[in-house]
């Protein structure tokens, strides 16, 4: 089951779905998210481009909580989580080279500039499995790698809208400094979620501009997101167990049709 029921909406005459990943009322952790059921539910409500709005902790001096970072990159550090669509009896391995499509991120850095939104174009998200935050050491250690942000939720979910042939992007929103910054408390829930709410505000303008100028007529992802099991699938037809095949009739339906 998905973490909630799906709202379908309507903005400016396009269709738009919304699913709160922690459920309404905030009420699954991070590592209890069944991401392969809210991608394959987003997947079977029509959508083709997913933007997803996360709250996350700043590793860079620059990136002050308010701020937005629309991320390109990510390193996934989480390791209690299912991964894949596919597994024994239907293998499949995408490429997330490039885990976010740039299109869809020209359109969200459009209406962010039209609504006056700070927000800075690329950067690292580390995926880190929660629910504790970071310890210090290791707030250092994502520093050293070049990360910009820290959250707990983009991964599997930018991996598994790359199986589902999904366009994804994150808009990452600071909370909060990471623990490694030595002139900010360290990071605590109540100080979290003051930000949290100054910048639903801002999100919902952003997506409201957005939905208000997307392209009516879909273009081609320029990293072939939407074309991504093209060349993914490597057990042949004869070999691929039914089970499997009628699970993925959502996610992999264009190509196993076929």
């Amino acid at each position: 089951m998905p973490s909630d029921e799906v709202l379908f909406a309507e903005v400016a005459g396009l269709p738009v779905r919304f699913l709160p990943r922690h459920g309404r009322g905030h009420r699954v952790p991070p590592s209890d998210i069944n991401y392969r059921a809210n991608i394959d539910v987003m997947k079977r409500a029509g959508v083709t481009d997913l933007v997803s709005i996360s709250a996350c902790g700043s590793l860079k001096a620059e990136y002050a909580p308010g701020h937005f970072v629309l991320v390109d990159q990510f390193i996934d550090r989480t390791f209690a989580r299912e991964k894949s669509f596919f597994g024994p009896g239907l293998v499949a391995h995408v490429s997330v080279a490039d885990p976010v499509s740039p299109a869809l991120c020209d359109q969200i850095a459009k209406a962010a500039h039209g609504e006056q939104i700070s927000m800075t174009r690329g950067g690292t998200y580390l995926v880190m499995e929660g629910p504790q935050f970071s310890t210090r050491a290791e707030s250092n250690l994502y520093r050293s790698w070049g990360c910009d942000v820290i959250g707990m939720t983009n991964m599997p979910e930018a991996k598994l809208a790359r199986e589902a042939e999904i366009c994804y992007a994150t808009v990452a929103m600071v909370t909060d400094y990471d623990c490694w910054h030595e002139d900010h408390a360290e990071v605590d829930v109540a100080s979290v979620i003051r930000v949290l709410k100054e910048n639903v505000v801002k999100a919902q303008r952003l997506v409201t501009r957005l939905a208000t100028e997307f392209p009516r007529q879909h273009p081609k992802c320029p990293v072939g997101s939407d074309r991504a099991l093209d060349v993914a699938i490597i057990t042949p037809p004869e070999a691929r167990d039914p089970g499997m095949v009628a699970k993925l009739d959502a996610v992999a339906g264009r190509v196993l049709k076929a």
